[in-house]
């Protein structure tokens, strides 16, 4: 399994390096995929490259990424537990903004990467990767807080943490300071972002029993024939009707456990 999805994210990062989808491919140096582990649980999510990753072709390797660097240290991981990309996948022009037809244009290659890797954290940060996964909210007033992920982005088994961006803490003690604080939440929306998925799976596999109905002879049959695969490689939440708002009942527990994070790093790893 892990070799595949290793071999997957490098296949889409590979047309990536080739895409000329919009604008941006006219004036990039180089595409900037992303990496870190394909069997991480965590992904980070970022706006766009900026003038050293348009060069050296990696995620958040200038200031913003040192003190990437230092927010998980805060918490005892490195850049080599996580998985690091962003909305865009190469340097808007003087570093601005990216408009919504160039995220439009590079959000099939987010997609699959999230699909691929199937996280059970999307730490969104800045407000560009924010609109992403939580559409319409406000970053001054929704840091620090978790929100269930709409399937569409590609995970949907999924809870987002939303962080200012790292660049936005350089220029601001009071959001370094911010940004510090809400990262010692990761690590406990981590766990809570698993308990739903373990209950998911249990209510699952509940599911598949009661819908088995033994036939005349002692044969297992099942209405409707197969069951279908769950979602991803992990299973998620079994849901009826709209997934987010089925999952969004259970979000609240998160805010609980993100408001009492997770002080000793050691109890808690990646894998």
């Amino acid at each position: 399994m892990l070799d595949e999805r290793r071999a997957a994210l490098e296949e889409i990062a590979s047309e990536v390096r080739d895409c000329t989808r919009c604008r941006l491919a006219e004036t990039r140096t180089r595409a900037v995929p992303g990496e870190g582990d394909p069997d991480t649980e965590v992904v980070f999510v970022g706006e766009g490259p900026g003038f050293n990753e348009d060069r050296e072709g990696r995620p958040f390797i200038g200031r913003a990424g040192a003190f990437l660097g230092t927010l998980l240290g805060s918490v005892g991981w490195q850049r080599e537990d996580v998985f690091i990309t962003n909305v865009v996948k190469c340097r808007p022009p003087d570093n601005r903004d990216p408009l919504p037809d160039e995220i439009a244009a590079c959000a099939p290659h987010l997609e699959r990467q999230l699909a691929v890797l199937d996280p059970a954290v999307v730490v969104t940060l800045g407000r560009f990767s924010m609109n992403t996964f939580i559409p319409g909210a406000r970053i001054g007033q929704v840091h620090g807080t978790v929100h269930p992920v709409d399937p569409a982005t590609g995970a949907p088994n999924a809870l987002a943490f939303a962080m200012y961006h790292p660049a936005a803490a350089l220029r601001s003690t009071g959001v370094q300071r911010d940004s510090l604080e809400d990262m010692r939440s990761v690590p406990a929306v981590l766990l809570q972002a698993r308990a739903l998925r373990e209950e998911g799976s249990a209510q699952a596999g509940a599911g598949e029993s009661a819908a088995r109905v033994v036939a005349p002879g002692g044969a297992p049959t099942e209405p409707g024939g197969p069951a279908q695969p769950t979602m991803g490689p992990t299973a998620g939440p079994a849901q009826t009707g709209d997934p987010v708002t089925a999952t969004r009942d259970r979000v609240d527990q998160a805010h609980t456990l993100a408001a009492d994070p997770v002080d000793e790093a050691s109890q808690l790893t990646l894998f």
